[in-house]
């Protein structure tokens, strides 16, 4: 469902996962819909899907049996829905954000309780799946680095400082929750935060900067959010950004707790940062494209990227052989949903007092 870039990238890491694994899943590109038909059409003969098709049609179809939804924002809810109710579908892939106001969080609610058990709804939270990332999420887990104490998370991005790049992109300027920064970007920095933490996290306050003439107030193009965990009593921030000069895409992370921390830059994609107060040195771990046990293609020491955490977070949907990844169902969804909407909240609160 959509026929856009991000569908593009999909298309990509389904026909590559026979290259990465000794036991890939047979994949069959049956069909793809979107709002335009010269766009779905183009796209299906492009990657090989065997038809191009309305949504109703493809509502309809019972040899589907893994639906991916990678539309617009605004319509992520709508399709959810759809797809749940086919009757062939046994999987469910669904881009972030997995929604775009309160009132879907709700009704998502209420999926959650029709949804068979056997029907898993994996989030699009990417840079989960990362080796480095899931081997410092492995680590952090198994590791006594004792109780966090305080946490940043970040996702920035460059583009949209540019005037043709945001022309291009009417559809993500729309005000938070469905646009902006914190959903778009920010969104995946709140995923590996929650991942690392946990659950029930609270949102204390919201600050968000930058504007254009062509922007909406309420579509953030540099906000950040200012965290407290209950539960251990640290704090932290996170933010997102769609103008910082000179960065393409950059996710990092550090997080310190009161025997040692941990730290990740994806300007290294192959390594991650970690320090024990014994020895007291700081320390590299290399991990390149290592996926052990089930991979380590094209070689452990080479370096990931994006589109590779993309090819095994398609080999965890739609196998499920990964039990060491982090899987970001749905309830890790609208929990990020629930952070990013109570930051939009705290951000117009931010703008009427600051203007």
């Amino acid at each position: 469902m959509g026929s856009g870039g991000i569908a593009r990238s999909h298309a990509y890491a389904l026909n590559s996962l026979k290259y990465y694994y000794s036991d890939p899943p047979k994949v069959e590109l049956i069909a793809v819909t979107s709002a335009r038909e010269e766009s779905r059409s183009a796209f299906a003969s492009e990657f090989g899907f065997r038809r191009a098709v309305s949504i109703e049609e493809f509502i309809s179809g019972h040899e589907i049996d893994s639906v991916f939804i990678l539309g617009p924002n605004s319509v992520h809810y709508q399709h959810l829905e759809a797809a749940v109710s086919m009757p062939g579908v046994r999987r469910i892939y669904l881009e972030k954000p997995v929604c775009s106001n309160y009132d879907e969080e709700k009704k998502i609610k209420n999926l959650l309780t029709i949804i068979p058990g056997d029907k898993p709804v994996q989030a699009g939270f990417q840079f989960l799946m990362g080796a480095a990332v899931r081997e410092a999420l492995i680590w952090w887990r198994e590791k006594d680095f004792g109780r966090p104490l305080h946490f940043s998370f970040t996702l920035k991005h460059s583009d949209y400082l540019q005037a043709s790049y945001r022309a291009k992109r009417r559809t993500r300027l729309t005000p938070a929750p469905d646009g902006g920064a914190m959903a778009d970007l920010g969104s995946h920095a709140i995923s590996l935060m929650v991942a690392f933490l946990g659950e029930d996290l609270q949102v204390l306050n919201a600050l968000q900067s930058g504007s254009f003439e062509d922007v909406p107030a309420g579509s953030d193009l540099y906000s950040e959010i200012s965290v407290f965990d209950p539960k251990s009593r640290a704090v932290g921030n996170v933010s997102g950004s769609r103008v910082s000069a000179g960065i393409g895409d950059m996710m990092a992370f550090e997080i310190y707790a009161e025997k040692g921390a941990l730290r990740y830059n994806s300007m290294y994609p192959d390594r991650f940062e970690y320090f024990f107060e014994k020895p007291g040195d700081w320390a590299v771990r290399f991990t390149g494209s290592n996926f052990t046990p089930v991979t380590g293609f094209p070689s452990g020491h080479v370096p990931g990227g994006w589109l590779r955490a993309l090819v095994h977070a398609h080999y965890v949907f739609l196998t499920g052989k990964d039990k060491l990844a982090f899987v970001p169902d749905l309830d890790h969804g609208l929990e990020v949903q629930r952070l990013v909407r109570e930051t939009a909240e705290h951000m117009v609160l931010f703008r009427k007092k600051h203007g």
